[in-house]
């Protein structure tokens, strides 16, 4: 638990709020976002366009993994856990300051007490819940398009294919349990003022 009351926490919250860089980053994420949503529905319109009737023979696994013929609903999974991520987190600190009481940072900058709000927003069971299923969905969708980006640019061959595989999946798995890991930590009381 961290005995300086969320001082180190608000201190980087502040300083990824007013650093150029992180928000340029911020940006280019949130539009890289739009884009690929666009993408995924306008591949999923196409696809759907280009074929009336459905294969004659469903081959499940064999012909593909459930995660990639669900790329649709991990996508919108993932959409509704970000419009409630936004909403809880990113709309307050930037735009409204609702919930957000001024709090002395140790530098002696005023900052908002973001360390408060994530403790109250991940007091409620149903947020943690969604917040992890967040997760598993984002883990699913990451093993499939780590997979399919070395595909689209050509580096898919059986020399290196266990090695992107393995890489994926390492990837897809710790980034989502470490994003699981704050709202569970504050929930749990592993994280406490």
């Amino acid at each position: 638990m961290p005995e300086d009351n969320g001082d180190m926490f608000n201190r980087a919250a502040d300083f990824m709020g007013r650093t150029v860089v992180i928000r340029i980053m911020e940006i280019v994420l949130f539009l890289g976002f739009i884009l690929h949503i666009i993408q995924g529905f306008a591949l999923e319109f196409q696809n759907r366009s280009k074929r009336s009737k459905g294969y004659e023979v469903n081959l499940g696994n064999r012909g593909s993994k459930w995660y990639s013929r669900s790329m649709g609903l991990l996508g919108t999974l993932l959409l509704l856990f970000l419009v409630l991520h936004w909403w809880h987190f990113w709309i307050p600190s930037r735009f409204t300051h609702a919930g957000l009481d001024p709090v002395i940072l140790s530098n002696a900058r005023e900052s908002h007490d973001m360390f408060y709000l994530m403790q109250v927003t991940f007091s409620e069971w149903w947020v943690v819940i969604i917040y992890i299923l967040g997760c598993v969905s984002l883990a699913w969708h990451l093993v499939h398009g780590f997979q399919s980006a070395f595909r689209t640019i050509g580096l898919h061959n059986k020399k290196y294919l266990s090695l992107v595989n393995a890489a994926g999946i390492g990837f897809s798995i710790i980034v989502p349990l470490i994003f699981a890991l704050m709202p569970l930590a504050f929930k749990m009381g592993w994280i406490a003022k």
